[in-house]
């Protein structure tokens, strides 16, 4: 793959929140790539960060009686009931993501503040060469601050395709629409169990969907969710290119239940052209609607 240009962020290159063209960066220590990007995060990192996409299960009430089932439900229905379990008001999350590399594994630690869709704050608490990076998506904007560099930087084109910290999430897939019905039309295409394998093996039925995007600004022109029938959380899902490439799949380890509600509290996320075992992603804590200040999703916070 062919990369226009290298640039090296130090203190004194760029001018505070400089917006930096496409290619190949070296930011708080870690080397990013461009690339064909494909969560987490973090489907959870902000795929479980916004944007993360935490798959929020609903609460304890029986879920028949906030989805009553139809004798036959087609695949848009079950994919809008998918994005309503997801949509929550504030949250508070702190979690942290293992990058399993070819020859060894590091641990990144952060928190995150999320509001709605378009508002999300993470900062990174762990390894030290981490520690007080900032990142802070407003809308379709997505802001980085290095206290290496002291610097703050707009990810904007080819770099949204850059990998998040070394893992197997790129910038791309936090920025994209958290709910699916809104870019995707849904089919279903079959039913099968899928076992939660850090849950003692549990199994739960699925339906499974073949999504098709209805536009073709996306990552992903089609998907595959294995969604589960009695809660409608996604537990495994597959991300294809226009040819059918695979090119990233998301599996769901295991179930918590925060203030009520079941949450994946780790999960896989795989990049299948990167090399390495994925990038796991654990949830420590989780509130919900969570009293956040409005200067947490401002630039001023950032610094």
């Amino acid at each position: 793959m062919n990369i226009n240009s290298r640039l090296r962020l130090r203190r004194g290159k760029f001018s505070a929140a400089e917006k930096v063209p496409a290619g190949k960066i070296f930011f708080s220590g870690i080397k990013l790539h461009c690339g064909r990007a494909a969560a987490f995060a973090l489907a959870l990192i902000l795929m479980m960060i916004v944007s993360l996409r935490a798959n929020l299960l609903e609460s304890e009430a029986s879920p028949e009686l906030i989805f009553p089932q139809t004798a036959k439900m087609s695949g848009q229905e079950i994919l809008k009931r998918v994005d309503d379990n997801i949509t929550a008001g504030n949250k508070v999350m702190t979690a942290k993501m293992i990058i399993h590399l070819r020859r060894a594994s590091r641990t990144v630690e952060f928190k995150s503040y999320i509001q709605g869709t378009e508002k999300a704050f993470t900062e990174f608490l762990a390894p030290p060469r981490e520690k007080g990076t900032k990142m802070l998506k407003l809308g379709d904007q997505l802001w980085m601050y290095s206290p290496w560099t002291d610097r703050t930087i707009l990810i904007s084109g080819h770099m949204l395709r850059q990998s998040v910290m070394g893992s197997d999430l790129s910038y791309e897939d936090m920025m994209e629409d958290p709910r699916l019905s809104n870019s995707y039309t849904a089919e279903v295409v079959g039913e099968e169990k899928v076992r939660l394998e850090a849950q003692g093996g549990a199994e739960a039925l699925c339906w499974v969907l073949e999504l098709t995007a209805r536009q073709e600004d996306v990552a992903y022109p089609r998907r595959r969710l294995w969604v589960d029938r009695e809660r409608y959380v996604v537990l495994r899902e597959e991300l294809y290119a226009r040819g059918g490439t695979l090119l990233k799949k998301v599996e769901v380890l295991s179930l918590r239940k925060f203030d009520s509600r079941w949450v994946p509290e780790r999960a896989i996320f795989k990049d299948i052209l990167k090399a390495g075992e994925g990038t796991e992603f654990v949830i420590e804590a989780l509130e919900f609607d969570a009293k956040i200040p409005e200067h947490i999703f401002t630039r001023a916070s950032l610094k």
